[in-house]
């Protein structure tokens, strides 16, 4: 009779945290997806899918500015939260899923959660990243920009009409870009036409690491078992294959050395000054960052720009007015510098308005309510609750952005008045948290977009393609 009471306690349990969770937690109020109030497994199940960023879109059309994502979890789409959440000065850390994409690096911009040891890490690098200082990188950009245009010339002359993978080639040209200004030396892929097999890594470690975090005891567990069982968790190749070709880079660099500014350089100089504030490791970390996301959201960038135009004619041919108006205007010599890229009002547009309908990072940003909770939309969110917000959900708030979020419409930037738009858009982050290598990507796009348009004529070989999403 004891055991069989002791069961049945066991039994119902599960049943009543479900209910407990369900109906009278502190966040019991928020809907969200079904069974997103007592497992994270909505929130693992979209991720490994890579369908978050459409689905969180959906149900923040369903539901309103609040959607519990899970037992502890609630994505926020209310604009007059945004700041206090990520703007400068907040005191929302970042939250625990962070840890996994971080791993063992003690220096890493995107995943510190202490907000003053991240601060004191930024402030170490961030002139390094400034756009007044990356003006000394800007010919080793225009380098790379000229060199993807002379490859695909010299395709043309063997074939007047070239059908090729445009989208590849953008990821060789911003990987290419990242060796110039980090390592003073292109990595070499355009003049391969392929990479040496990093692409494929990346991705797969991003895309294992963004489930992980979710739950970070599977990866706990697995690489205790990995003396066993092997490897089979791409999100290990963060730690291992991509921190150790970056080594290599640095290696090599550091024994040839270099007769002109790049990234690197400056790092050296910042540890020479201030070595157990910057340690070789640390430096290492910070161009590791570089080679494994400033390459990749940019080209994810760059691809969604070009599609976008290539989908709208009329925008595009819109967009070629100004840059053959630009290009008469100053004796166009092949191609534009990033001064004359900041004079097209529509070509900056043109990047705003894709990049707010297909920011690079489809997934949340996560942070934890401080101390005092948080009040959103009629509702009491207490401290302790992990909240976040999609760039992808706040993108198609109408009240910010017009009635019409999902047509592609750069002139909705030009004709801005408040600023209203600019204030919410998250693409590179917001306040303190900004992405810091956004001068970088902001200057290849600004170049290479114009540049190509101005010298090909561009089509989709299919006008029926679907563009495929997969989120990370």
């Amino acid at each position: 009779m004891a055991l069989r009471i002791l069961f049945a306690a066991i039994g119902i349990l599960p049943l009543l945290y479900i209910l407990y969770q369900r109906f009278f937690s502190r966040l019991a109020a928020i809907p969200g997806p079904a069974g997103a109030s007592w497992s994270k497994w909505w929130l693992i199940k979209t991720t490994r899918k890579g369908d978050f960023h459409r689905q969180i879109v959906r149900l923040h059309a369903t539901y309103g500015p609040l959607v519990r994502t899970g037992p502890n979890e609630v994505s926020v789409a209310d604009p007059a939260a945004i700041k206090k959440i990520y703007g400068a000065g907040s005191k929302f850390r970042k939250a625990k899923w962070y840890d996994i994409l971080q791993g063992g690096r003690k220096f890493d911009l995107f995943g510190e959660q202490d907000i003053a040891l991240h601060a004191s890490q930024r402030r170490l690098v961030s002139r390094i990243y400034a756009m007044e200082t990356l003006k000394d990188l800007e010919p080793y950009v225009e380098a790379t920009v000229a060199r993807f245009i002379e490859k695909i010339q010299d395709m043309l002359l063997e074939n007047s009409v070239l059908d090729i993978n445009i989208g590849k080639w953008l990821q060789l040209f911003a990987f290419d870009v990242i060796g110039e200004v980090t390592f003073a030396q292109p990595f070499g892929f355009l003049d391969a036409q392929e990479d040496d097999g990093i692409f494929p890594r990346i991705h797969k470690s991003v895309a294992s690491a963004v489930w992980l975090g979710h739950v970070p005891w599977v990866l706990r567990l697995h690489n205790y078992l990995m003396p066993v069982i092997g490897n089979h968790l791409a999100v290990n190749d963060k730690e291992g294959f991509v921190r150790d070709y970056t080594m290599r880079q640095v290696e090599a660099r550091m024994e040839r050395g270099s007769d002109r500014p790049d990234i690197l350089g400056k790092l050296f100089s910042i540890h020479k000054e201030k070595p157990s504030a910057l340690t070789m490791a640390n430096v290492t970390s910070v161009c590791s960052s570089n080679v494994g996301a400033g390459s990749d959201t940019t080209a994810i960038s760059l691809r969604a720009i070009l599609w976008f135009l290539l989908t709208s004619p009329d925008k595009k041919e819109k967009l070629l007015n100004e840059i053959n108006e630009i290009a008469r205007s100053y004796g166009f010599t092949g191609r534009f510098d990033y001064q004359q890229a900041m004079k097209m009002p529509y070509l900056q547009a043109v990047i705003y308005e894709a990049l707010r309908l297909y920011p690079a990072i489809g997934m949340a940003l996560p942070r934890i309510v401080p101390t005092g909770g948080l009040f959103v939309a009629e509702k009491f969110i207490p401290e302790g609750t992990v909240v976040s917000t999609s760039a992808w959900a706040i993108h198609r708030n109408k009240d910010i952005y017009g009635e019409d979020v999902e047509t592609f419409r750069p002139e909705r930037w030009i004709e801005e008045k408040t600023g209203g738009m600019h204030g919410h858009f998250l693409t590179f982050g917001m306040g303190a948290r900004t992405c810091i290598g956004k001068n970088i990507s902001w200057m290849e796009m600004s170049k290479l977009i114009p540049t190509l348009l101005f010298h090909f004529d561009m089509n989709l070989t299919n006008p029926d393609t679907v563009l495929e999403e997969y989120c990370r």
